[in-house]
């Protein structure tokens, strides 16, 4: 008999809520420190995951949750690259 498999869970920075790692957006600080959308959780780096709302992006911008999960400043461009990137791919 095999075991149901585990669904992996990972918590929005956002709204802060356990989610499917399917359902979450992968924000990821490759090693050479460039941050971007990873849409298929296949980038190398460190990754956060946020909801695909720009509402949980915005809150996760206000309480400066990206900075604490990569240990470094965040610029703002990026953020308005991440909205784009979400925007584009059909996430608002």
């Amino acid at each position: 008999m095999q075991k149901p498999r585990k669904i992996p869970q990972r918590q929005c920075l956002g709204c802060r809520e356990m989610k499917n790692k399917k359902e979450l957006i992968r924000v990821v600080r490759s090693p050479e420190g460039e941050i971007s959308l990873d849409f298929k959780g296949k980038k190398p780096g460190r990754g956060a995951y946020v909801c695909p709302a720009a509402a949980c992006l915005a809150k996760a911008r206000k309480s400066r949750a990206l900075e604490r999960a990569f240990e470094t400043a965040v610029p703002a461009e990026v953020y308005v690259q991440l909205e784009e990137q979400m925007r584009d791919a059909g996430h608002e």
